[in-house]
Protein backbone atom coordinates (compact mmCIF):
# COMPACT_ATOMS: atom_id res chain seq x y z
CA UNK A 1 0.00 0.00 0.00
CA UNK A 2 1.42 3.42 -1.04
CA UNK A 3 1.88 6.30 1.37
CA UNK A 4 -1.45 8.12 1.04
CA UNK A 5 -3.50 10.56 3.01
CA UNK A 6 -5.23 7.99 5.20
CA UNK A 7 -7.00 10.61 7.27
CA UNK A 8 -8.36 12.26 4.15
CA UNK A 9 -9.69 8.98 2.87
CA UNK A 10 -11.31 8.21 6.19
CA UNK A 11 -12.91 11.66 6.34
CA UNK A 12 -14.23 11.40 2.81
CA UNK A 13 -15.49 7.88 3.32
CA UNK A 14 -17.38 8.84 6.46
CA UNK A 15 -18.77 12.02 4.90
CA UNK A 16 -17.01 14.38 7.31
CA UNK A 17 -15.25 16.15 4.45
CA UNK A 18 -16.75 16.57 0.96
CA UNK A 19 -14.94 14.73 -1.81
CA UNK A 20 -14.03 18.08 -3.42
CA UNK A 21 -12.39 19.38 -0.24
CA UNK A 22 -8.81 18.62 -1.29
CA UNK A 23 -9.10 20.65 -4.49
CA UNK A 24 -12.02 23.01 -3.86
CA UNK A 25 -15.13 23.71 -5.90
CA UNK A 26 -14.52 23.25 -9.61
CA UNK A 27 -13.72 26.65 -11.10
CA UNK A 28 -15.62 25.71 -14.24
CA UNK A 29 -18.81 25.41 -12.20
CA UNK A 30 -18.40 28.77 -10.46
CA UNK A 31 -19.91 30.99 -13.20
CA UNK A 32 -23.18 29.07 -13.11
CA UNK A 33 -23.24 29.19 -9.32
CA UNK A 34 -22.49 32.91 -9.14
CA UNK A 35 -24.95 33.69 -11.90
CA UNK A 36 -27.63 32.41 -9.56
CA UNK A 37 -26.38 34.95 -7.00
CA UNK A 38 -26.48 37.75 -9.55
CA UNK A 39 -30.02 36.82 -10.55
CA UNK A 40 -31.29 36.37 -7.00
CA UNK A 41 -34.24 38.68 -6.29
CA UNK A 42 -33.09 38.75 -2.67
CA UNK A 43 -29.79 40.38 -3.65
CA UNK A 44 -31.42 42.69 -6.23
CA UNK A 45 -28.77 42.85 -8.98
CA UNK A 46 -25.59 42.96 -6.87
CA UNK A 47 -22.17 43.98 -8.08
CA UNK A 48 -19.92 40.89 -7.91
CA UNK A 49 -16.36 39.92 -8.69
CA UNK A 50 -14.39 36.76 -7.90
CA UNK A 51 -10.64 36.50 -8.61
CA UNK A 52 -8.38 33.46 -8.34
CA UNK A 53 -5.46 34.75 -6.32
CA UNK A 54 -2.92 32.27 -7.69
CA UNK A 55 -3.53 33.18 -11.34
CA UNK A 56 -5.10 36.64 -11.14
CA UNK A 57 -7.91 35.32 -13.34
CA UNK A 58 -11.31 36.96 -12.96
CA UNK A 59 -13.40 33.82 -12.54
CA UNK A 60 -16.70 35.68 -12.41
CA UNK A 61 -18.02 39.21 -12.46
CA UNK A 62 -21.36 40.92 -12.67
CA UNK A 63 -21.56 44.69 -13.05
CA UNK A 64 -18.25 44.91 -11.16
CA UNK A 65 -17.29 48.38 -12.44
CA UNK A 66 -20.46 50.24 -11.55
CA UNK A 67 -20.15 52.69 -8.63
CA UNK A 68 -21.97 51.28 -5.60
CA UNK A 69 -22.55 52.21 -1.95
CA UNK A 70 -19.95 50.13 -0.09
CA UNK A 71 -21.19 50.58 3.51
CA UNK A 72 -18.45 49.44 5.94
CA UNK A 73 -16.41 47.79 3.20
CA UNK A 74 -15.12 51.37 2.94
CA UNK A 75 -13.07 50.58 6.05
CA UNK A 76 -10.76 48.46 3.89
CA UNK A 77 -9.56 51.71 2.33
CA UNK A 78 -9.17 53.39 5.73
CA UNK A 79 -7.19 50.45 7.11
CA UNK A 80 -4.95 50.39 4.05
CA UNK A 81 -4.27 54.11 4.32
CA UNK A 82 -3.45 53.83 8.03
CA UNK A 83 -0.90 51.09 7.38
CA UNK A 84 0.49 52.88 4.32
CA UNK A 85 1.02 56.32 5.85
CA UNK A 86 1.36 55.75 9.61
CA UNK A 87 3.98 53.94 11.66
CA UNK A 88 2.38 50.56 12.52
CA UNK A 89 4.05 50.67 15.95
CA UNK A 90 2.95 54.23 16.72
CA UNK A 91 1.06 54.72 20.01
CA UNK A 92 -0.80 57.87 21.00
CA UNK A 93 -0.49 59.49 24.42
CA UNK A 94 -2.80 61.90 26.17
CA UNK A 95 -1.34 63.63 29.23
CA UNK A 96 -3.16 65.79 31.77
CA UNK A 97 -1.48 68.44 33.93
CA UNK A 98 -2.49 70.80 36.66
CA UNK A 99 -2.25 74.27 35.22
CA UNK A 100 0.24 76.72 36.66
CA UNK A 101 -2.74 79.03 37.12
CA UNK A 102 -5.01 77.88 39.99
CA UNK A 103 -8.26 76.31 38.85
CA UNK A 104 -6.88 75.30 35.45
CA UNK A 105 -6.22 71.97 33.74
CA UNK A 106 -4.07 71.30 30.68
CA UNK A 107 -4.69 68.43 28.22
CA UNK A 108 -1.75 67.59 25.96
CA UNK A 109 -2.83 65.04 23.37
CA UNK A 110 -1.74 63.51 20.08
CA UNK A 111 -5.18 63.04 18.53
CA UNK A 112 -5.53 59.59 20.08
CA UNK A 113 -8.07 57.68 17.94
CA UNK A 114 -8.58 55.18 20.80
CA UNK A 115 -10.12 57.78 23.14
CA UNK A 116 -13.76 57.25 24.10
CA UNK A 117 -16.38 58.99 26.22
CA UNK A 118 -18.21 55.68 26.75
CA UNK A 119 -17.42 53.94 30.03
CA UNK A 120 -18.91 50.71 28.66
CA UNK A 121 -16.55 50.72 25.66
CA UNK A 122 -13.62 51.72 27.85
CA UNK A 123 -14.14 48.73 30.14
CA UNK A 124 -14.97 46.21 27.41
CA UNK A 125 -12.17 47.20 25.03
CA UNK A 126 -9.59 48.72 27.40
CA UNK A 127 -10.04 52.10 25.75
CA UNK A 128 -8.62 55.40 26.94
CA UNK A 129 -11.59 56.86 28.84
CA UNK A 130 -12.35 60.54 29.13
CA UNK A 131 -13.99 59.94 32.49
CA UNK A 132 -10.74 58.63 33.93
CA UNK A 133 -8.81 61.71 32.86
CA UNK A 134 -11.47 64.09 34.14
CA UNK A 135 -11.76 62.20 37.41
CA UNK A 136 -8.03 62.52 38.03
CA UNK A 137 -8.20 66.22 37.17
CA UNK A 138 -11.02 66.87 39.64
CA UNK A 139 -9.24 64.96 42.40
CA UNK A 140 -6.01 66.90 41.84
CA UNK A 141 -7.73 70.29 41.95
CA UNK A 142 -9.62 69.34 45.10
CA UNK A 143 -6.32 68.68 46.82
CA UNK A 144 -5.31 72.29 46.05
CA UNK A 145 -8.52 73.94 47.20
CA UNK A 146 -10.47 74.01 50.44
CA UNK A 147 -13.63 75.29 48.79
CA UNK A 148 -15.96 73.37 46.42
CA UNK A 149 -14.98 73.41 42.74
CA UNK A 150 -17.47 75.31 40.61
CA UNK A 151 -15.48 76.28 37.55
CA UNK A 152 -12.37 75.03 35.76
CA UNK A 153 -10.41 76.53 32.88
CA UNK A 154 -9.23 73.99 30.28
CA UNK A 155 -6.35 74.53 27.90
CA UNK A 156 -5.74 71.82 25.35
CA UNK A 157 -3.86 70.71 22.28
CA UNK A 158 -4.13 67.51 20.24
CA UNK A 159 -7.74 66.59 21.06
CA UNK A 160 -10.61 65.87 18.67
CA UNK A 161 -13.53 68.30 18.88
CA UNK A 162 -15.82 65.45 19.93
CA UNK A 163 -13.48 64.56 22.79
CA UNK A 164 -13.38 68.17 23.99
CA UNK A 165 -17.17 68.11 24.07
CA UNK A 166 -17.03 64.81 25.97
CA UNK A 167 -14.57 66.23 28.52
CA UNK A 168 -16.69 69.30 29.16
CA UNK A 169 -19.82 67.18 29.40
CA UNK A 170 -18.23 64.92 32.01
CA UNK A 171 -17.12 67.92 34.07
CA UNK A 172 -20.66 69.28 33.82
CA UNK A 173 -22.09 65.98 35.08
CA UNK A 174 -20.02 66.58 38.21
CA UNK A 175 -21.45 70.06 38.63
CA UNK A 176 -18.40 71.88 37.24
CA UNK A 177 -18.60 74.54 34.54
CA UNK A 178 -15.68 74.67 32.11
CA UNK A 179 -14.27 76.92 29.48
CA UNK A 180 -12.00 75.27 26.90
CA UNK A 181 -9.37 76.97 24.75
CA UNK A 182 -7.11 75.35 22.17
CA UNK A 183 -3.50 76.47 22.44
CA UNK A 184 -0.20 75.73 20.69
CA UNK A 185 2.33 73.09 21.68
CA UNK A 186 4.67 75.83 22.90
CA UNK A 187 1.94 77.27 25.10
CA UNK A 188 1.18 73.82 26.53
CA UNK A 189 4.67 73.70 28.06
CA UNK A 190 4.35 77.14 29.58
CA UNK A 191 0.88 76.49 31.01
CA UNK A 192 1.55 73.04 32.49
CA UNK A 193 2.42 72.20 36.08
CA UNK A 194 2.51 68.74 37.65
CA UNK A 195 1.39 65.78 35.53
CA UNK A 196 -1.66 64.04 37.02
CA UNK A 197 -2.74 61.45 34.42
CA UNK A 198 -1.70 59.75 31.21
CA UNK A 199 -3.22 57.27 28.76
CA UNK A 200 -1.55 55.37 25.93
CA UNK A 201 -3.28 53.80 22.95
CA UNK A 202 -2.45 50.42 21.40
CA UNK A 203 -0.32 50.44 18.25
CA UNK A 204 -1.70 51.50 14.89
CA UNK A 205 -1.60 47.85 13.78
CA UNK A 206 -3.69 46.75 16.75
CA UNK A 207 -6.21 49.54 16.21
CA UNK A 208 -6.50 48.70 12.52
CA UNK A 209 -7.28 45.10 13.42
CA UNK A 210 -9.90 46.17 15.95
CA UNK A 211 -11.56 48.64 13.59
CA UNK A 212 -11.97 45.94 10.94
CA UNK A 213 -12.93 43.12 13.29
CA UNK A 214 -15.74 45.03 14.98
CA UNK A 215 -16.44 47.59 12.25
CA UNK A 216 -15.76 50.48 14.62
CA UNK A 217 -16.96 53.56 12.76
CA UNK A 218 -15.33 56.27 14.88
CA UNK A 219 -11.99 54.48 15.09
CA UNK A 220 -11.90 53.87 11.33
CA UNK A 221 -12.80 57.49 10.68
CA UNK A 222 -10.04 58.77 12.94
CA UNK A 223 -7.44 56.40 11.52
CA UNK A 224 -8.31 57.57 8.01
CA UNK A 225 -7.93 61.22 9.04
CA UNK A 226 -4.63 60.60 10.79
CA UNK A 227 -3.41 58.90 7.62
CA UNK A 228 -4.53 61.92 5.61
CA UNK A 229 -2.62 64.25 7.92
CA UNK A 230 0.51 62.10 7.66
CA UNK A 231 0.16 62.02 3.87
CA UNK A 232 0.20 65.80 3.79
CA UNK A 233 -3.52 66.43 3.41
CA UNK A 234 -6.12 68.06 5.64
CA UNK A 235 -7.59 66.33 8.69
CA UNK A 236 -11.11 66.11 7.22
CA UNK A 237 -13.20 64.25 4.65
CA UNK A 238 -11.56 66.11 1.77
CA UNK A 239 -8.15 65.09 3.06
CA UNK A 240 -9.31 61.48 3.40
CA UNK A 241 -10.61 61.52 -0.18
CA UNK A 242 -7.33 62.92 -1.51
CA UNK A 243 -5.38 60.32 0.46
CA UNK A 244 -7.41 57.40 -0.86
CA UNK A 245 -7.08 58.56 -4.45
CA UNK A 246 -3.33 59.11 -4.14
CA UNK A 247 -2.84 55.76 -2.45
CA UNK A 248 -4.77 53.85 -5.11
CA UNK A 249 -2.88 55.59 -7.90
CA UNK A 250 0.36 54.45 -6.26
CA UNK A 251 -1.03 50.90 -6.15
CA UNK A 252 -2.03 51.13 -9.85
CA UNK A 253 -5.67 50.54 -8.90
CA UNK A 254 -8.25 52.33 -11.04
CA UNK A 255 -10.04 54.84 -8.76
CA UNK A 256 -11.78 56.97 -11.35
CA UNK A 257 -15.23 56.11 -9.97
CA UNK A 258 -14.29 56.43 -6.30
CA UNK A 259 -16.32 58.96 -4.31
CA UNK A 260 -15.28 59.47 -0.68
CA UNK A 261 -17.39 61.24 1.95
CA UNK A 262 -16.03 59.56 5.06
CA UNK A 263 -13.63 56.86 6.20
CA UNK A 264 -16.19 54.65 7.94
CA UNK A 265 -18.70 53.88 5.20
CA UNK A 266 -21.64 55.44 7.03
CA UNK A 267 -22.28 57.98 4.29
CA UNK A 268 -24.66 56.86 1.57
CA UNK A 269 -22.83 59.22 -0.78
CA UNK A 270 -19.71 57.04 -0.84
CA UNK A 271 -19.17 55.16 -4.09
CA UNK A 272 -16.71 52.40 -4.97
CA UNK A 273 -16.63 49.63 -7.53
CA UNK A 274 -16.37 45.99 -6.60
CA UNK A 275 -13.41 45.74 -8.96
CA UNK A 276 -11.56 48.53 -7.13
CA UNK A 277 -11.88 46.75 -3.77
CA UNK A 278 -10.97 43.39 -5.31
CA UNK A 279 -7.90 44.78 -7.07
CA UNK A 280 -6.78 46.36 -3.81
CA UNK A 281 -7.26 43.11 -1.88
CA UNK A 282 -5.22 41.27 -4.51
CA UNK A 283 -2.43 43.86 -4.19
CA UNK A 284 -2.33 43.72 -0.40
CA UNK A 285 -2.47 39.96 0.07
CA UNK A 286 0.88 38.56 1.09
CA UNK A 287 2.43 41.99 1.65
CA UNK A 288 3.78 41.97 5.20
CA UNK A 289 3.24 45.70 5.51
CA UNK A 290 -0.51 45.08 5.43
CA UNK A 291 -0.57 41.93 7.54
CA UNK A 292 -2.68 43.69 10.19
CA UNK A 293 -5.41 44.28 7.62
CA UNK A 294 -5.64 40.58 6.78
CA UNK A 295 -5.45 39.64 10.46
CA UNK A 296 -8.23 42.06 11.34
CA UNK A 297 -10.76 40.77 8.84
CA UNK A 298 -13.56 38.86 10.62
CA UNK A 299 -13.63 35.08 10.11
CA UNK A 300 -16.93 33.48 9.18
CA UNK A 301 -18.57 31.72 12.13
CA UNK A 302 -15.59 32.53 14.33
CA UNK A 303 -14.90 36.21 15.02
CA UNK A 304 -16.00 39.82 14.90
CA UNK A 305 -18.93 40.87 12.74
CA UNK A 306 -18.94 37.44 11.05
CA UNK A 307 -19.04 35.54 14.34
CA UNK A 308 -22.66 34.45 13.92
CA UNK A 309 -22.71 34.01 10.16
CA UNK A 310 -22.34 30.82 8.11
CA UNK A 311 -23.00 28.65 11.17
CA UNK A 312 -26.56 27.82 10.08
CA UNK A 313 -26.57 28.94 6.45
CA UNK A 314 -23.31 27.30 5.32
CA UNK A 315 -21.58 25.44 8.17
CA UNK A 316 -19.04 23.95 5.76
CA UNK A 317 -17.67 27.48 5.27
CA UNK A 318 -17.04 28.22 8.95
CA UNK A 319 -13.43 29.34 9.37
CA UNK A 320 -12.83 29.57 5.63
CA UNK A 321 -14.17 33.06 4.85
CA UNK A 322 -12.20 36.09 6.01
CA UNK A 323 -13.94 39.30 4.99
CA UNK A 324 -15.12 42.81 5.81
CA UNK A 325 -18.83 43.16 6.29
CA UNK A 326 -20.94 46.15 5.33
CA UNK A 327 -24.49 47.12 6.24
CA UNK A 328 -26.57 50.21 5.55
CA UNK A 329 -30.33 50.45 5.25
CA UNK A 330 -30.77 49.05 1.74
CA UNK A 331 -27.19 47.75 1.42
CA UNK A 332 -25.42 44.51 2.31
CA UNK A 333 -21.82 44.02 1.26
CA UNK A 334 -18.97 41.59 1.90
CA UNK A 335 -15.39 41.66 0.63
CA UNK A 336 -12.40 39.49 1.39
CA UNK A 337 -10.89 36.05 0.90
CA UNK A 338 -12.30 32.54 0.76
CA UNK A 339 -10.44 29.24 0.92
CA UNK A 340 -11.47 26.67 -1.65
CA UNK A 341 -9.13 23.72 -1.42
CA UNK A 342 -5.97 24.51 -3.36
CA UNK A 343 -7.40 27.87 -4.38
CA UNK A 344 -7.84 31.13 -2.54
CA UNK A 345 -10.35 33.49 -4.08
CA UNK A 346 -10.71 37.23 -3.57
CA UNK A 347 -14.36 38.22 -3.72
CA UNK A 348 -16.43 41.37 -3.43
CA UNK A 349 -20.22 41.49 -3.36
CA UNK A 350 -22.09 44.78 -3.01
CA UNK A 351 -25.88 44.50 -2.91
CA UNK A 352 -26.96 48.13 -2.53
CA UNK A 353 -30.38 47.93 -4.14
CA UNK A 354 -32.13 45.59 -1.72
CA UNK A 355 -35.33 46.71 0.03
CA UNK A 356 -34.83 48.69 3.22
CA UNK A 357 -35.32 47.04 6.57
CA UNK A 358 -33.84 44.36 8.81
CA UNK A 359 -35.71 41.46 7.20
CA UNK A 360 -34.45 42.22 3.69
CA UNK A 361 -30.89 42.65 4.96
CA UNK A 362 -30.98 39.33 6.82
CA UNK A 363 -32.29 37.51 3.75
CA UNK A 364 -29.61 39.10 1.57
CA UNK A 365 -26.84 38.08 3.98
CA UNK A 366 -28.14 34.53 4.18
CA UNK A 367 -28.37 34.22 0.39
CA UNK A 368 -24.84 35.55 0.00
CA UNK A 369 -23.45 33.21 2.66
CA UNK A 370 -25.10 30.14 1.13
CA UNK A 371 -23.55 30.81 -2.29
CA UNK A 372 -20.09 31.46 -0.86
CA UNK A 373 -20.45 28.35 1.26
CA UNK A 374 -20.76 26.21 -1.85
CA UNK A 375 -17.19 27.03 -2.95
CA UNK A 376 -15.59 26.99 0.50
CA UNK A 377 -13.43 23.97 1.25
CA UNK A 378 -10.39 23.35 3.45
CA UNK A 379 -7.07 22.39 1.99
CA UNK A 380 -6.52 18.82 3.18
CA UNK A 381 -2.89 17.81 2.87
CA UNK A 382 -2.05 14.11 2.54
CA UNK A 383 -0.65 12.57 5.69
CA UNK A 384 2.79 11.19 4.95
CA UNK A 385 3.55 8.01 6.89
CA UNK A 386 7.29 7.45 7.45
CA UNK A 387 8.58 4.26 5.88
CA UNK A 388 9.64 2.98 9.28
CA UNK A 389 6.00 3.13 10.37
CA UNK A 390 4.50 1.40 7.34
CA UNK A 391 2.73 -1.84 8.14
CA UNK A 392 1.15 -4.59 6.16
CA UNK A 393 -2.56 -4.37 5.54
CA UNK A 394 -4.68 -5.38 8.50
CA UNK A 395 -7.68 -7.45 7.31
CA UNK A 396 -9.59 -6.48 10.45
CA UNK A 397 -9.43 -2.75 9.58
CA UNK A 398 -12.56 -1.63 7.82
CA UNK A 399 -13.10 1.88 6.48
Amino acid sequence: MKRIGLLVLVAMATGLVPAHAATGFSSSAIPRLFTSMAQSPTLADPSIILIDRSTGEVVYENDSVSPRKPASVMKVLSATAALEYLDPEKQYKTRVFLGVKPGSIVFDGELDPWMTSSHKNAVADHRAWIGYLVGRAIAAIKEQSDSPIRKISIKYEGLYAADVIGIRSYFRSKGIITGATQVSSRQIVALSGAEIAETTSPTISTMVEFALLWSDNLLAERLARLAAKSAGYTLDDIGVSNTFHTMLINFNVDNSDLRVHDGSGLSKSNRVTAKLIADLLVTLRGNEKFAALYAGLPVGGVSGTLENRFIKTAPQAVGLVRAKTGTLNGTVSLAGYIESGEHEYIFVVIADQIPKGHTAATRARNALDRILGKIAAPLIMPVQIPASQETVSDPTLTI
